[in-house]
Parts: C-alpha cells; sequence; structure tokens
C-alpha cells in the first residue's frame, strides 16, 4: 500500500489547517481521509487567498498530534514535495516518496506542480465534489493519479522511488521569494548575489535547493 499524503499549512514556515491522504492498493484509488486542523499560529493572508481556509473553520478543530494517528499505518507516504508535508507533520513511521522528485527525473524540462503535470500528462481522475486545487484531499487525487502514470511509465517498484527520492536532485525553477517561478540558471546569470544571500541567510533551504544554488553559482564562476 502506497498513501498519498497532503497538508496545507498557515504559511511556508509551517502551522497545519488540514490534512488528507488516500490509498493506493492494487493500481486503485481508495480509502480518502481529510482533516481541518486548528493551527499553533494565525494563517497569513497568502496561504489563506490560496486554500480558502479561514480561522473560523479551524477555531474548534482538533491539533493536529490528535488527528495524525489515524494516518499511521501506512509503509509507504507519498507527498508532492514530500520534504515540504513531512516538515509539517508529527513523524510518521514509514518511507517517503516524492512525486516531484521522481517527475524530475522521468519527465526532464517540464512545469513540476501537480497540476502542471495533471495538464501537461492529460491524466483523469474523478475528484471530490465541492473541493478544489489547493485543497488537501483534492490535491491527493491529483498526486495519487501522477504516482500512478509513474509508476506506469518507469517500471520503478516502492523502494526504487524511495531511494531516488533519498538523492539530492536539481530544482529547475525557484518556488518562493522575489524570482518565484523563474529559471534558477537565469538567477544565476542576472543575480547571483540574490542565490549567494540565499545560501548564507535561509537556514531551512532543501538539500536539493542547496544543491541547485551550489551548481549554478560554481557554473557562474567557471571561466
Amino acid at each position: 500500500m502506497l498513501r498519498v499524503i497532503d497538508t496545507e499549512t498557515c504559511g511556508l514556515q509551517g502551522g497545519v489547517v488540514e490534512v488528507a491522504s488516500v490509498d493506493i492498493i492494487n493500481g486503485q484509488i481508495t480509502n480518502p481521509m481529510s482533516d481541518l486542523v486548528r493551527p499553533d499560529r494565525p494563517i497569513s493572508h497568502q496561504a489563506m487567498a490560496i486554500h480558502k481556509i479561514t480561522e473560523q473553520m479551524v477555531a474548534d478543530k482538533p491539533w493536529i498530534e490528535d488527528v495524525v494517528p489515524r494516518y499511521q499505518g501506512s509503509h509507504y507516504y507519498v507527498a508532492h514535495n514530500a520534504s515540504f508535508d513531512r516538515r509539517m507533520l508529527p513523524e510518521l513511521s514509514g518511507e517517503w516518496i516524492c512525486t516531484v522528485k521522481l517527475a524530475r527525473r522521468l519527465w526532464p524540462g517540464m512545469k513540476y506542480s501537480n497540476m502542471g503535470l495533471y495538464k501537461s500528462l492529460k491524466l483523469q481522475v474523478d475528484t471530490p465534489p465541492g473541493l478544489h486545487h489547493h485543497r488537501a484531499l483534492f490535491d491527493c487525487y491529483i498526486t495519487a493519479a501522477l504516482l500512478l502514470r509513474i509508476m506506469e511509465e518507469s517500471g520503478w517498484s516502492a523502494e526504487d522511488m524511495v531511494t531516488l527520492t533519498g538523492r539530492p536532485a536539481l530544482v529547475t525553477e525557484l518556488a518562493f521569494g522575489k524570482y518565484r517561478g523563474k529559471a534558477i540558471a537565469d538567477i544565476a546569470r542576472q543575480d547571483p548575489g540574490y542565490l549567494r544571500w540565499m545560501l548564507n541567510n535561509i537556514k531551512t533551504l532543501t538539500p536539493d535547493l542547496r544543491l541547485t544554488l551550489n551548481h549554478h553559482l560554481s557554473q557562474q564562476e567557471t571561466p
């Protein structure tokens, strides 16, 4: 069994407001679960504009520590940008698989958001009624459809995908900051000082992003 999991948060720094999952068993998407969660901080206006979850919707909901036990029990957890969701959640006892990393290896040069891949690959899945992109359960279905296509085209086993997830990989675009959505190779040519500032000042950079920044800066310094 592979459990696809997703969170919605108060912002990039944390504070879970929603968690959801679906299971993939014998190639079928099943066992949907979702919970709204009372966060440990205010919901940022930017995050609220994306997922449409308000303070009133979560004011009387349980804390994430009280909710997460029902999501335990899988050998494998799958997420789109797994390092983020793994950091947001209490410890889950299983191996992690990242569909962003797998997609980058399988299909170079694409847009790697889950909806971007869903549209580019012309995937099909029945999503829950009444929900939209950036609600956790809706996004679980999108990621599950993506994972099934990855497995179909690659032939990778769950252990193969765990291994590939664990290897640092180059990131194509910056996902935040003033250059959000811009190619990191272009930023390195136009404003390398910004990338050096990121390396020196942002302590929460993922291993993939740190590897990417060092890679492109070293290329700029090569005569």
